[in-house]
């Protein structure tokens, strides 16, 4: 039976080399799903909305995803967008050639920038406005973590947000019976569940937020399973 006092470290298959692109393309499809029927796509939303609130909107906001995968956290904002009728330009950036690849093909009218690269190595022309990252920090050290952290707070206007996973029992046997019941990716089937155990408890994000030097930050419990930290400047 795994453990959920402390995070574990071992490594998700997603993050090792040489995975075919056919295998890639059904994860990133099958983690959309995920995300849109398990609350996901909200929280990011909730986060756009949270940063943007009592701010004027009399000019294009950009919005920058890093870790973007397959892109659908940018495709859901980029819809919102569209409804609510403020002026956006999006950038998803990832380290995964594959994943870009993959957020490119779903974008027909080419209205999202995607960039393959390491997140640190990336050199903004215009100092973006808000930044965000979703399933992505538990892919990381928690010394990783504090660096980046740092990263988002330093190259933001607005702010910056997180939406990632709840460490807890309940999260890790619920998405193991669901992934083995509905999913046809042996990453899914992995990661999923092992996603949990690299994730957070609210001591994990209060303590890596203070090693951080970041005070002023609102932490958030959502449905199913999240957190949603937001840090407005």
């Amino acid at each position: 039976m795994p453990s959920f006092t402390h995070r574990t470290l071992k490594k998700e298959l997603l993050d090792g080399e040489g995975i075919p692109f056919a295998d890639i393309r059904q994860n990133m499809q099958e983690l959309n799903t995920i995300n849109h029927y398990l609350g996901g796509h909200a929280v990011t939303l909730q986060g756009c909305e949270n940063l943007l609130k009592n701010i004027p909107l009399n000019e294009t906001i950009t919005i920058v995803e890093i870790g973007c995968g397959g892109g659908d956290n940018l495709r859901v904002i980029k819809r919102w967008a569209e409804r609510n009728k403020v002026s956006i330009n999006l950038v998803g950036i990832d380290i995964n050639e594959e994943c870009i690849f993959f957020a490119k093909q779903q974008i027909a009218n080419g209205h999202i920038e995607f960039i393959c690269s390491d997140y640190r190595n990336v050199i903004f022309e215009r100092t973006p406005h808000i930044l965000f990252t979703s399933l992505f920090c538990h892919h990381f050290t928690d010394n990783e973590l504090t660096s980046m952290l740092s990263w988002l707070y330093q190259n933001s206007v607005i702010g910056f947000f997180i939406n990632d996973l709840h460490r807890h029992p309940l999260a890790y046997y619920s998405i193991k019976l669901i992934t083995k019941a509905f999913s046809k990716s042996y990453l899914v089937k992995n990661d999923a569940p092992l996603s949990v155990q690299r994730s957070f408890i609210k001591k994990d994000w209060t303590e890596l937020l203070q090693k951080s030097s970041i005070k002023d930050y609102s932490l958030e419990w959502k449905w199913a399973f999240r957190w949603l930290i937001v840090v407005k400047k």
